[in-house]
């Protein structure tokens, strides 16, 4: 018997503790593989009337018209540049985001980066359960009063920025167009953010427009006294020219949330030494990943009342 709930597929990973909580309000299909997911198109597409995803799993094209009912595509975080927002307006479907679920978490995890990559703390973790105490080793730098250079003074980059300025850092940014609002120093150019700062954080979206923006050239210009941390989206960065300004000391360090081929983290990246990686957890917390449910269940609210959405695309 068909459920009396719309029906909502899922692409992503979600805990059975949010699916229970969606289920309230849809009969949830849940398919986390490719596998899964085209098999439950194939069964059920001429009943799936919401589809939820992430920006690098995405919602192809191919997807939205195979899915003739779908009324809204909503992607959990704050990226989705795997999903055809322009095809499903195409197609008169209404798209959605989590915006501003997870800045605060993305923000925390990239100070604790800085501090980590700067200060050296997973390698002095390691050699003091060696034995060897401070005065046998090199002094870590200090992070207060460093130059940090923000790409994509969004939102997430402005809670970064908040934070930074604790540690009485100057605040740069590039964006395309500068802020009307700009209470920190405008670069007009990327290559000019570089020059200037000791630390560069990439925050801005990912996608073709942004692929590789951070190349050998960037990296040359932030230079040898300079660190990278990305936060954004692996393919920002030219993962080959990192590696090679690590190994050649053309930067002095980088800490990285997000890559290129993900969940795939390169192994040649594993034996540097001045390289923090964490596994994509910027954004993640439990408080962070409710509010991205919760905003979910909103927009789907809203959809099926009339009213507009909460953050549409």
């Amino acid at each position: 018997m068909p459920s009396p709930k719309p029906a909502l597929i899922i692409f992503n990973p979600v805990s059975e503790a949010h699916r229970e909580q969606i289920a309230e309000h849809f009969e949830v299909l849940y398919a986390p593989t490719p596998e899964l997911a085209a098999e439950t198109i194939a069964a059920a597409a001429d009943r799936i009337e919401v589809a939820l995803s992430i920006g690098s799993i995405g919602l192809t094209a191919a997807q939205i018209d195979a899915l003739p009912r779908l009324k809204l595509a909503h992607a959990l975080g704050v990226g989705y540049e795997k999903i055809d927002v322009a095809h499903a307006k195409q197609r008169g479907i209404s798209t959605s985001n989590g915006a501003g679920t997870n800045d605060t978490c993305v923000a925390d995890h990239t100070m604790a980066l800085i501090l980590s990559m700067i200060r050296n703390v997973p390698q002095l973790d390691q050699l003091t359960r060696k034995g060897f105490w401070r005065t046998e080793i090199p002094w870590p730098l200090h992070v207060s009063g460093k130059k940090l250079g923000i790409l994509g003074l969004g939102a997430i980059g402005e809670k970064i920025a908040k934070r930074a300025q604790a540690f009485d850092m100057a605040i740069g940014y590039h964006n395309r167009r500068q802020r009307a609002d700009g209470a920190h120093t405008y670069f007009p150019s990327l290559s000019a953010l570089a020059e200037w700062a000791d630390i560069l954080v990439v925050a801005t979206p990912g996608g073709p427009d942004t692929q590789h923006l951070v190349n050998a050239d960037i990296l040359n210009q932030l230079g040898s006294e300079g660190y990278l941390v990305n936060i954004a989206r692996g393919s920002v960065v030219d993962t080959a020219a990192l590696e090679h300004a690590l190994r050649h000391d053309l930067i002095k360090g980088a800490a990285l949330d997000v890559y290129e081929d993900e969940p795939h983290v390169p192994s040649s990246l594993f034996d540097l030494t001045n390289l923090v990686l964490t596994p994509h957890v910027a954004g993640w917390s439990p408080e962070a990943i409710q509010l991205t449910v919760d905003k979910f269940l909103e927009n789907a609210r809203r959809l099926y009342a009339g009213e507009p959405l909460l953050t549409p695309i």
